[in-house]
């Protein structure tokens, strides 16, 4: 990809690209961003929460760091002494903090930030405990048996869900240390999903979105080493799903029954953007 194209962003665009893409032979598994989730029941779906849980952590200067991820910064742009109002210039990379991924990040034809359809951004939640597996293996990866048991004690994964790991991961945050778990390598360690575990959401039910407590939708060791293939983000943005990398707070929401809301500035042509999530139920 050779830069952003800003006429895809012009109004109508990329919704007309859409239209003409909808005659266009299928992809790998026949689903853009645009399909997933597209059979899920709305009229079923009802936000009056007695609760709502805030998923995000804070974004600052000290935030723990994907290697070779430029730290994030505030200039100061105006001051009140001089303009008589007050404002900063803020520099980071798209995948800083709790953020989404769009299909674009690992699919040179995939949608990007702007092209993920507003209505996924409030979607059933699915939250996947997998907290006693992780304190035997930092390593561990979700598999289709963790989705398969959840639907044992909860029923059918729902339509257009947004299923994410809680690994205890989001405990960390606060120790960037903690958080990127560097072997002497420098690579991290820290669970994610398993490539199967993704297939499985992508080809026999109809999610929209995966999501981690983690730095990355793979684990550590699948992201950060020499020649990592990143196997969970092919197979699931590749395939047209979205994700949700850094999800705070996850032990405060039902492992079933709440929705997920996602607040983001439509970037044209993002390949991520930092999110503001909220769990209603």
């Amino acid at each position: 990809m050779q830069g952003m194209d800003t006429q895809m962003c012009v109004p109508d665009t990329h919704d007309n690209i859409y239209a003409s893409a909808s005659n266009a032979p299928s992809g790998s598994h026949g689903k853009s961003s645009q399909d997933r989730g597209a059979s899920h029941k709305k009229e079923n779906w009802r936000i009056s929460p007695g609760n709502i849980v805030d998923l995000s952590h804070m974004l600052s200067p000290h935030i723990p760091l994907f290697p070779k991820d430029p730290a994030l910064r505030l200039d100061t742009a105006h001051t009140f002494e001089d303009e008589g109002y007050y404002d900063c210039t803020l520099f980071m990379i798209e995948h800083a903090g709790t953020h989404v991924d769009a299909p674009l990040h690992f699919d040179e034809n995939g949608g990007a930030i702007h092209d993920i359809p507003v209505e996924q951004l409030i979607s059933p939640l699915v939250i996947v405990d997998v907290k006693d597996r992780v304190s035997r293996d930092e390593n561990t990866t979700v598999h289709p048996d963790d989705l398969l048991s959840w639907e044992n004690r909860h029923g059918t994964i729902p339509d257009g869900a947004v299923v994410i790991m809680n690994s205890g991961w989001h405990s960390r945050y606060s120790d960037p240390k903690q958080y990127c778990n560097a072997d002497s390598q420098g690579v991290y360690h820290f669970p994610g999903w398993g490539e199967e575990a993704a297939h499985f959401l992508m080809d026999e039910r109809n999610a929209v979105g995966i999501g981690v407590d983690t730095f990355s939708l793979d684990s550590g060791a699948n992201s950060t080493t020499t020649g990592a293939t990143f196997p969970a983000h092919n197979a699931w943005l590749g395939g047209g799903g979205w994700g949700l990398e850094s999800v705070a707070n996850l032990d405060a929401v039902p492992a079933s029954g709440a929705m997920l809301i996602v607040g983001m500035p439509n970037l044209c042509q993002g390949t991520g953007m930092p999110a503001r999530l909220m769990a209603a139920f």
